[in-house]
């Protein structure tokens, strides 16, 4: 089996996730997870599947001809493992008023301490009382067994503090349920 890992973006209309779909089943290939989304006006995915090997050129191609039909997909060579590494995974929410920088400066403390995002979701709504912009982000995190927990959540309560934004940083067990390869 060979593995990819697919990127796609498109004008947003019914029937994106279907023609991917329906390209990836007819070479034999399986579906195996994904992030999708509609972005201004555009749907933006991510997605990883398993195609037998003889068929990964043949895929490749079909998945081109997408592109006259206005949707571009990028496959990239993939393993099929998916174990975690070593460390914490710690989960953050961080939610204030919005401003440029924002992910900027919490991913640069993150990369600092060595911190690997993994998983991040973000997105901008109108707060209740007063109509302002409110940021949120959500991220899973992977923090080595090596870095100092301690320092990281100090760290962070500073940057809040600066930013006049409120982080909650959890630390949890890793994930005990078995992820298909």
């Amino acid at each position: 089996m060979t593995y990819l890992v697919l990127t796609l973006i498109g004008p947003d209309r019914p029937g994106l996730v279907e023609a991917v779909a329906a390209v990836v089943a007819a070479h034999g290939g399986n579906w195996l997870e994904s992030r999708m989304a509609h972005l201004a006006g555009k749907f933006a995915g991510i997605l990883r599947i398993e195609v037998p090997s003889d068929k990964a050129a043949s895929l490749q191609s079909a998945l081109a001809e997408l592109d006259a039909r206005g949707l571009k997909v990028v496959g990239e060579s993939a393993s099929g493992a998916t174990t975690v590494a070593g460390g914490r995974t710690l989960y953050l929410e961080l939610v204030g008023l919005d401003r440029p920088g924002i992910v900027r400066e919490i991913s640069q403390l993150l990369s600092g301490s060595g911190a690997n995002v993994e998983e991040l979701s973000t997105d901008r709504s109108s707060a209740p009382m007063s109509g302002e912009m409110l940021f949120e982000a959500k991220a899973r995190v992977r923090l080595p067994s090596s870095a100092d927990l301690s320092k990281l959540r100090a760290a962070l309560e500073r940057l809040a503090s600066d930013m006049m934004i409120e982080i909650r940083l959890v630390e949890t067990a890793l994930e005990t349920k078995p992820r298909k390869s």
